[in-house]
C-alpha cells in the first residue's frame, strides 16, 4: 500500500495511491495520526480508502512528505562504503577507526524543515558547498523501548525515499568540534513521495535485507547509482540501538545513510579538485529515483545571505604578524582607485598578499578597457562603482584577463554582458578546465593540522566565495593583440608561461604605463605555479624592454624598471640556490628548508619559496612527485613557522 499526504482544495489531506488516482481519507484525518492507530487499522482504512469511488487525479495535487511534522528523524550512517568515500574525499585516507564497526552510528536531523518530494530545496544560509545524499527511510509504527532486533524489524511501518540536503562547508568546520551534526544538515530533509509499507516491498529482500536498486542524478546527468543492499547495518540494528533507554514514538524517522556514490562529496578528489563537477548551485535540479519507492524531483535554490557572527578571539592563539609591505610606491600604497597616467588608473589593495590583487582601467573617447577583476564579488562590485564616474562617460567595452587565478577572474560575471572579455589562448584554456571557485573555502575550512590551518584561515579567510560564476574569454590571443580603447591603441602581450599557463601585460603607449599582471610582485615573494623560471626571466627582459615609466604590478605597490629588475634578481637567485641544492642531492624539501634568500628575505610571504624551489626541481628532474596545491601551501605554513 502506498500512502502519501497532499495539498488541494480541501487543504492538507491523507490518501492511498492507485494508479495516478488518489483515494482520499476525510479531511482532518493526518497518517501520523493513523500510524499512531496501529498497523492493523491503518491496513484496515487503506482498504476501506481503495474501496471508496471518491478519487482525486495525482497530477491536481501538490504533494507533501508522507509525514511533514515527523515527532523526530535519525539519519543513520549504515553504508560504511559511503563513510569511506566521504572521508577520502576530505583527505583522511579509506580505512576508518575501529568504532564504526562496533556500533551503528546516527545522529538527530532537523524535523522543522522537512520537504515534500517537489519542493525547491533551499541552500543552507552561508554555505557553498551545497550537496545531496540519496537515501531511505523507514518510519515507526510502534512504540517502543528496549527492542529487539526482531522487535525492532516489526515496528517498521514503511519506506519512503530520504534526501539528507547537507552543507559540506559548514559541515566540515563543525566536524572538527567532535560533537555531532550541526548547521550543515538543517537546510533540509525530503521525505517521500510516498510511504510504502513493507508487504509492498517483500519480491525486494534479499537475504533479510531491502535490495532496491537506486539512481541519483542532477539536472538529469548521472551522479551515482547502487543499491540499498550495501547497507553495512540492517534498518532493524539500528533501531534496536536507538530504542536502548529511549522510548521511539510512532511517525519517528530513520535515515539509512546515503547508498554509496550517491552524493557529490564522494566524487571529490582532494588532490585533483579541478576534476569535481561541483557542488549544488541556484536551479540544479536533483532527482532521486529508488526502485519500488517512486522519486523526488526538486530544484535548488539560493538563500539570502546570513545575519553575521563575529567570531569569538583565540586566546591561545599567537596575535598575527603585522604585514607591512616593505617596498617603496612611485604612489601612495592605498587602497582605492588612483591615476597612474593620462586617463590610465590602477585600482589597488593593499598588501599585495594572496587574493590582495590590483587591477586597472584605461579610457578613451567614449570607450574604456578594463584590466582584470578580483578574488570575489564584493570586492569586484567595489571597484566598479569606484570607477562608475569614469565609466559612465566612457563604458567598459573590452576586458583583459591577464591570467586565469581567481583574484584576477572571480569578478568577470559582474561585467555587462556586451563586454568583450579579452585572454590569451592558454589562459581560457586553464580557466575552463580549472577548479571551481567555491572550492577555495577548503582554505577557509579544512583542518589541516595546528599550523596550516590558521595559516589558510589567516590568507584567506576575508574573501567571500560565494556566487562566483566563471566568465570565460569571448575572445582569444596567441602572443600579441593590438586593441582600440576609444581612440587609444593599447598592446596585450603574451608573456608566459611563467607564474600560470600564459600572463598577459597591457601596455598603454601614450600613456607610458604597463600593467604587468602577475608577473609582477612587488614588495611580496612571486609564486612559480607554472614556469619554467627561464621563461619568467625571459619575461621581465622584455617588460624592461618596453621602457614604461609606470609598472603596476599584480601584487604591491607602482613601480618602475627597477621593480621589474627585483623580480627578477628573485628568479634568479631561487634558480641558482635550488640548483646548487640539486647538485648536492638534497630533495626539493630540504633545499627549500635550507635555502638562503638574502636580500628577499624581507618580501612578503617569503614562504613561497617552497613552491618555486619545488617548481625548480620538477624542471631539473621529471620524476619529481607532483603535489596538490593544498599540500603545497601546507607546506609553505610549516616553512614559515619555523622561522616565526
Amino acid at each position: 500500500m502506498r500512502w502519501l499526504t497532499f495539498r488541494d482544495g480541501d487543504g492538507e489531506r491523507t490518501g492511498v495511491l492507485s494508479g495516478d488516482a488518489i483515494h482520499p481519507l476525510q479531511p482532518g484525518v493526518s497518517l501520523l495520526d493513523l500510524i499512531g492507530r496501529g498497523a492493523a487499522v491503518l491496513q484496515e482504512l487503506g482498504n476501506d480508502a481503495l474501496r471508496s469511488a471518491t478519487t482525486v487525479p495525482l497530477d491536481q495535487v501538490t504533494l507533501m512528505a508522507p509525514i511533514p511534522r515527523p515527532p523526530s528523524i535519525r539519519d543513520s550512517l549504515c553504508f560504511l562504503d559511503h563513510m569511506r568515500n566521504c572521508q577520502a574525499a576530505m583527505g583522511g585516507g579509506r580505512v576508518l577507526k575501529d568504532t564504526w564497526y562496533r556500533i551503528p552510528g546516527f545522529y538527530f536531523a532537523c524535523p522543522s524543515t522537512v520537504l515534500g518530494p517537489y519542493d525547491d530545496a533551499p541552500m543552507a544560509p552561508g554555505s557553498v558547498w551545497q550537496d545531496f545524499e540519496l537515501e531511505i527511510a523507514a518510519l515507526i509504527g510502534t512504540a517502543g523501548k528496549d527492542l529487539s532486533i526482531a522487535d525492532a524489524e516489526q515496528a517498521i511501518v514503511g519506506y519512503m525515499i530520504f534526501n539528507d540536503w547537507s552543507a559540506r562547508d559548514l559541515q566540515q568546520l563543525e566536524g572538527q568540534l567532535a560533537i555531532g551534526q550541526a548547521k550543515g544538515k538543517d537546510s533540509g530533509v525530503t521525505l517521500g513521495p510516498h510511504l510504502v509499507t513493507p508487504d509492498e516491498l517483500e519480491p525486494y529482500r534479499r537475504d533479510g535485507k531491502l535490495s532496491l536498486d537506486v539512481t541519483a542524478l542532477v539536472n538529469d546527468e548521472v551522479i551515482g547509482s547502487g543499491s540499498t543492499a550495501q547497507m553495512d547495518w540492517s534498518f532493524a540494528e539500528i533501531i534496536a540501538y536507538a530504542s536502548r533507554g529511549v522510548m521511539l514514538n510512532p511517525g519517528d524517522v530513520f535515515g539509512s545513510g546515503t547508498v554509496p556514490t550517491c552524493t557529490l562529496v564522494e566524487h571529490l578528489n582532494p588532490t585533483a579538485p579541478e576534476s569535481f563537477r561541483g557542488w549544488l548551485h541556484d536551479g540544479d535540479v536533483v532527482t532521486l529515483r529508488v526502485q519500488g519507492l517512486g522519486e523526488t524531483r526538486q530544484t535548488v535554490r539560493k538563500t539570502p545571505a546570513p545575519q553575521p557572527l563575529p567570531a569569538r578571539p583565540n586566546p591561545d592563539a599567537a596575535p598575527a604578524a603585522k604585514r607591512v609591505n616593505p617596498a617603496p610606491a612611485k604612489i601612495p600604497y592605498t587602497r582605492g582607485l588612483h591615476e597612474v597616467g593620462d586617463r590610465v588608473w590602477a585600482w589597488m589593495l593593499p598588501d599585495g598578499g594572496f587574493g590582495w590583487s590590483n587591477a586597472g582601467l584605461v579610457a578613451g573617447d567614449g570607450a574604456s578597457l578594463l584590466v582584470d577583476t578580483l578574488f570575489d564579488l564584493p570586492l569586484t562590485r567595489e571597484m566598479l562603482a569606484a570607477m562608475a564616474s569614469i565609466t559612465d562617460r566612457a563604458p567598459i567595452t573590452d576586458a583583459l584577463i591577464t591570467h586565469s587565478n581567481g583574484d584576477h577572474t572571480h569578478g568577470n560575471q559582474l561585467l555587462d554582458g556586451s563586454v568583450r572579455v579579452i585572454a590569451a589562448t592558454g589562459t581560457a584554456e586553464e580557466i575552463e578546465h580549472g577548479m571551481a571557485p567555491e572550492m577555495l573555502v577548503m582554505a577557509q575550512t579544512a583542518d589541516l593540522g595546528p599550523v596550516a590551518t590558521p595559516y589558510l584561515r589567516e590568507r584567506f579567510g576575508p574573501f567571500d566565495f560565494g556566487g562566483i560564476t566563471l566568465r570565460n574569454a569571448d575572445q582569444t590571443f596567441d602572443d600579441r593583440l593590438t586593441v582600440e580603447v576609444g581612440g587609444r591603441v593599447v598592446e596585450l602581450l603574451n608573456l608566459g608561461p611563467a607564474h600560470t599557463a600564459a600572463d598577459s601585460v597591457v601596455h598603454v603607449p601614450d600613456a607610458g604605463v604597463l600593467f604587468a599582471g602577475d608577473l609582477l610582485f612587488i614588495g611580496c615573494t612571486p609564486i612559480v605555479w607554472a614556469g619554467p623560471l627561464a621563461n619568467w626571466v625571459a619575461a621581465c627582459d622584455a617588460m624592461i624592454a618596453l621602457d614604461a615609466p609606470t609598472v603596476v604590478p599584480g601584487h604591491g605597490p607602482i613601480t618602475d624598471a627597477d621593480g621589474i629588475r627585483a623580480v627578477r634578481g628573485y628568479l634568479v637567485h631561487i634558480v641558482e640556490q635550488a640548483e646548487a641544492a640539486y647538485r648536492k642531492g638534497l630533495s626539493f624539501v630540504e633545499a627549500a628548508d635550507t635555502i638562503d634568500l638574502g636580500e628577499y628575505a624581507s618580501w612578503l610571504d617569503a614562504e613561497r619559496a617552497v613552491i618555486n624551489v619545488y617548481t625548480r626541481y620538477r624542471e631539473l628532474d621529471s620524476d619529481t612527485p607532483q603535489l596538490p596545491a593544498m599540500g603545497l601551501l601546507a607546506m609553505q605554513a610549516e616553512w614559515l613557522s619555523k622561522r616565526s
